[in-house]
């Protein structure tokens, strides 16, 4: 497996920067890997590990861009013009296998994850406490990434199959060459990595810049409503409703807060300059720049209230419509939200609803519309929770999730946001497919229908 096989050597790499070494050291092959025992002397090497998960993690092959990205521009929030060429094959879902996407970047982070959760800690010097909760964050990691590949890559949106990705919960292991595993395979272990986090990870661990327990309990509640386990998604998001503290923000700090992030569960940490991010795909400089690909469909504008908030982060640049207010820095110097304590309230509405609880579900989903200037529901039903989701987390690559799991068609458009054609649900075209190194690869590698 090719592309896997340059993660373990990236893990191997990251591992040799944590003391100094020696020629012996840097052989350009898989025996990097025999250096992991003895490079991983104290605790707090596990912490420079866990960053480097986070660097691959805020890559702009993955969170950085391209996730959210083409996700977007595939759902019925936004389109690709075409300004500089990108995302155009991704918003007309003909899509490249030789591009990858962010299949190597997702098993750079399962790679990593891999050397932190595998190692004895009890073997290491420093504080045991802190060393569990390093492992409990790259689980966290690992789950999270395994989830992504899943949703993007695995079948259960086709009709053809129901294949997911290889599960590697190894740094070079035994099996080099891994076979995908089936969907029901991958949400079990996401879920047992997001399950044994959060019995991990020490209650002090509260930035969210790194997964924190609640994180974890906030992505399982994700996990779960994905793929339809209403009692389980319910389970989950009261934890987190119930004992993390976190609220809803308020409406007059909604927009200023996307300078902030003040009220995500987990985001990436970003502090350096990315003139290829969000920011920069989303939109240009008051026309200049040779961005701005990925715009706000004309209709966008039609779900909202008069008054609504949320509105005020949508505007135009001439006559294009933008998502101005989310990711407001053009440097690509904002932290971008991996999940926001506003999904937790809505999942537990929607698992509310589906397990019998109409009346709850509407007060929590009213509680979101309360804060943000919009008109309450007067019923909480499917398509209303949908349309809160998607009023929310426009722009961030959520309503494709909401679009897949829900069985939506989908639409492409032209650069003029001229309908070219609707993928009736489901359709090969919803699974991305697999890179066509990994096909070159790996004997045991099935790919995707119609690629």
């Amino acid at each position: 497996m090719k592309n896997i096989l340059k993660t373990f050597m990236v893990g191997g790499a990251i591992l040799l920067s944590i003391n100094s070494c020696t020629t012996e050291d840097l052989e350009p092959t898989l025996a990097q890997a025999k250096s992991v025992e003895g490079s991983i002397t104290k605790v707090d090497n596990l912490y420079g590990l866990l960053k480097g998960a986070m660097s691959s993690l805020s890559a702009g092959s993955y969170y950085g861009t391209s996730l959210i990205a083409t996700n977007e521009c595939r759902s019925d929030n936004m389109f690709s013009n075409g300004t500089s060429g990108r995302y155009i094959t991704e918003s007309n879902f003909e899509y490249n296998r030789n591009a990858g996407y962010w299949w190597a970047q997702a098993y750079g982070v399962i790679a990593t994850a891999n050397i932190i959760i595998n190692t004895d800690i009890t073997a290491l010097e420093g504080d045991q406490v802190k060393g569990a909760t390093f492992q409990g964050q790259a689980k966290v990691l690992r789950a999270l990434a395994h989830f992504d590949l899943v949703k993007n890559y695995g079948q259960h949106t086709t009709g053809s199959g129901n294949l997911g990705v290889p599960i590697v919960t190894e740094f070079k292991g035994e099996d080099l060459f891994p076979a995908r595993n089936t969907i029901d395979e991958v949400y079990a272990a996401v879920v047992a990595d997001l399950q044994s986090a959060f019995n991990m990870i020490d209650n002090s661990a509260s930035l969210a810049t790194f997964p924190n327990k609640y994180a974890a309990k906030a992505l399982e509640a994700r996990v779960h409503l994905y793929f339809g386990k209403y009692s389980e998604a319910l389970t989950a998001s009261k934890v987190v409703i119930d004992q993390s503290g976190a609220s809803i923000i308020p409406a007059d700090s909604f927009v200023s807060s996307w300078v902030s992030n003040g009220n995500s569960m987990f985001e990436i940490d970003y502090n350096t300059t990315d003139t290829q991010g969000l920011a920069y795909i989303m939109r240009t400089d008051n026309g200049v720049g040779v961005y701005g690909d990925v715009q706000p469909r004309s209709t966008i504008l039609d779900i909202y209230d008069e008054g609504d908030v949320r509105l005020g982060v949508i505007g135009y640049e001439g006559s294009r419509l933008r998502n101005l207010g989310k990711y407001p820095l053009l440097t690509g110097a904002d932290n971008i939200p991996i999940i926001r304590y506003e999904e937790v309230v809505l999942t537990y509405a929607e698992a509310l609803l589906e397990t019998g609880d109409a009346a709850s579900a509407l007060t929590y989903l009213n509680s979101i519309t309360s804060n943000r200037n919009a008109q309450p529901y007067s019923s909480a039903t499917k398509a209303n929770i949908l349309l809160e989701r998607r009023r929310e987390f426009a722009f961030e690559g959520i309503r494709w999730d909401d679009m897949m799991r829900t069985g939506m068609d989908a639409q492409a458009f032209t650069q003029d946001e001229v309908l070219v054609k609707t993928l009736t649900f489901p359709n090969v075209k919803f699974a991305l497919p697999i890179p066509a190194s990994e096909m070159d690869a790996n004997s045991n590698m099935v790919q995707n229908a119609s690629y």
